[in-house]
């Protein structure tokens, strides 16, 4: 039986968050020629090409974008079911000296923004790190908090948060589903 769903953003609303999102990281950097973008695989790798051509655009610049597979480096990759599905990480730009804005989708128990830290660090060692976010649902388990969040999502531990992107779902959209208890 299908889960009931509550769209918290649409297609237009999501657009509409990482324009803001882009502009707020325009105002927090003030070298813009230091600035690069890294995208979490999956969804969150396809919000940072997104944003990426944002700022390209209100920058009138290029800024770097990379992409990060954090499988290997998170911290119940033994108890996950199936194992990791393992993608390409992709930084073909100096780390030193920039201001890296790591990218996901959904920030959750923080576990996953640890590994891609530890990830990171392993192509060189940025200025800066900070966080963008689409959606932050709370339920932390590490001191992680994002510096810019498109959506605060207060929700249970027996919901799930599902975020939506045309180039892998074929539409753009976040709901909240509630899971069973089983």
């Amino acid at each position: 039986m299908p889960h009931p769903q509550k769209v918290v953003l649409d297609g237009d609303a999501m657009r509409r968050t990482l324009v803001r999102i882009a502009h707020e990281i325009v105002e927090k950097h003030g070298e813009p020629d230091r600035l690069a973008i890294v995208g979490i695989h999956r969804r969150g790798a396809v919000l940072a090409a997104r944003l990426q051509r944002l700022l390209a655009d209100l920058l009138d610049a290029d800024v770097p974008l990379g992409e990060l597979d954090i499988s290997f480096y998170r911290d119940d990759v033994a108890t996950r079911d199936g194992g990791p599905v393992i993608l390409a990480s992709k930084i073909d730009f100096p780390m030193e000296g920039r201001s890296v804005v790591i990218v996901d989708d959904v920030l959750f128990t923080g576990r996953t923004v640890r590994a891609a830290i530890e990830a990171l660090f392993d192509y060189g060692r940025p200025a800066r790190v900070q966080l963008a976010v689409l959606a932050d649902r709370g339920h932390r388990e590490l001191p992680i908090r994002p510096d810019y969040v498109g959506k605060n999502l207060p929700t249970a531990r027996s919901e799930r948060v599902n975020v939506a992107v045309e180039e892998l779902d074929g539409h753009d959209g976040v709901t909240i589903t509630t899971e069973d208890p089983s």
